[in-house]
């Protein structure tokens, strides 16, 4: 029987990751390890905090020409 769910598992160190391997070898299960990395929690706080100030209008404009002046 095929089970229908995914686990995603976070290994802290080099020996977990190794050992957790060579479970699930043994058990003969499939795997795929992926290096991809999930934003910074803390990032994606500001990013959502930055849209929802800009859908309410809380921006600043700033002209070009001004960035450039001394």
């Amino acid at each position: 029987m095929k089970s229908e769910e995914i686990y995603i598992i976070h290994p802290q160190t080099k020996e977990q990751a190794s050992a957790l391997k060579a479970f699930i070898k043994a058990l003969k299960m499939k795997f795929e390890v992926s290096k991809d990395r999930p934003y910074n929690p803390e990032f994606v706080e500001k990013i959502l905090e930055s849209k929802k100030q800009a859908s309410e209008g809380k921006t600043v404009k700033i002209d070009l020409d001004e960035i450039w002046k001394d």
